[in-house]
């Protein structure tokens, strides 16, 4: 059976979503961290520095090498000891603190079997079977651990989905922020290089800022109270009817007046561009079945081209043929009326 305070470390761990011990450690580190870098930098200062300036002078029959090995020696040594009085110090003073926190902040109050009468949030609402309860058979348990595994899936699910969403918002958002400079990384000099955001003149441009239209702000917070977007586009509903009588009053206007008409010579010049239009698309259709177009359009075949004195004569060749064929079936039947007769 678990103690008072496994109790409460399993509450409030529940509660802060994090054990109560983790953030002492996590205190504890970031102390440490910064005192072995403080530490390792007054090392390397040291020795980075000539020995003369720190005090230190060649004895009897000792050579400068020596005097500098001895100098770096003493150095390490004694960034060792003051590392080591400076941790025992953090740890025995953070030890302190870690008692008082977890016993007087990251605690729940002294009355005892308070633990037990403590609901969190998202408790409300959730029936709690009795002890003695003896329906909760296998199955159920089973039926319901199913649905707490669902239940956290779907939950990492939505937290991913909210991460995505909020990226999606920060791009979009950087669409319409206003250019600014940013300086160019690697490359040693102070050039920069401006970002340029492709719809910023919508909010960012004079003209926006003459129509009232206000920049987004620039975090998620503000934006709750500040929807430009929303009220410019309420007021502009609220124009529509006027605008509909409006277009109602001017339909009987229109039924009686005549529209305006173009140009005199507008007819003539679209005529002459859709002959040209017609003329270069047969000219790619000609050359494509390799028929000859440098001398026109008109008049080619499939296969060659005839010039138009040519088709000409062939068309009063085909006229007196014809001609020469009405007179010899009348010549016939002249003469079958002469033998019948």
């Amino acid at each position: 059976m678990a103690s008072a305070k496994q109790n409460e470390n399993l509450l409030l761990t529940e509660h802060f979503t994090w054990p109560p011990i983790t953030l002492i450690d996590d205190i504890i580190n970031t102390v440490n961290d910064s005192l072995y870098s403080c530490n390792d930098s007054l090392e390397t200062g040291m020795l980075s520095a000539p020995p003369a300036q720190l005090g230190f002078s060649p004895r009897a029959d000792e050579s400068e090498d020596k005097m500098e090995e001895r100098a770096r020696l003493e150095i390490e040594e004694g960034a060792q000891k003051l590392e080591t009085l400076m941790v025992d110090a953090v740890d025995r003073n953070f030890d302190r603190l870690e008692i008082w926190t977890l016993r007087n902040v990251l605690c729940l109050p002294r009355e005892e079997g308070f633990e037990g009468w403590v609901r969190l949030g998202h408790y409300e609402g959730l029936e709690v079977p009795a002890r003695d309860n003896n329906k909760l058979s296998p199955e159920t348990l089973y039926a319901l651990r199913r649905k707490l595994v669902e239940t956290e899936k779907l939950h990492a699910a939505l937290v991913a989905e909210k991460k995505r969403n909020e990226a999606q918002i920060a791009r979009l958002r950087g669409l319409l922020a206003p250019p600014k400079q940013t300086p160019r990384a690697s490359t040693g000099d102070d050039d920069k290089r401006t970002v340029v955001a492709p719809f910023a003149f919508l909010t960012h441009h004079p003209a926006a800022q003459a129509l009232g239209v206000q920049p987004l702000p620039a975090s998620a917070t503000k934006a709750e109270n500040r929807t430009p977007l929303t009220t410019h586009t309420s007021f502009t509903t609220t124009q529509l009817p006027h605008l509909r009588q409006l277009l109602a009053s001017l339909k009987p206007h229109l039924a009686s007046t005549a529209l305006p008409s173009g140009r005199a010579g507008e007819s003539e010049e679209r005529a002459k561009e859709r002959r040209v239009y017609i003329e270069s698309q047969s000219r790619r259709v000609l050359e494509r079945r390799g028929v000859d177009t440098r001398d026109g359009v008109e008049g080619c075949v499939e296969g060659g081209r005839g010039r138009r004195d040519e088709v000409r004569a062939l068309e009063g060749i085909v006229g007196g043929l014809g001609d020469g064929g009405k007179e010899e079936e009348q010549g016939e039947g002249e003469e079958d009326k002469m033998d019948t007769d």
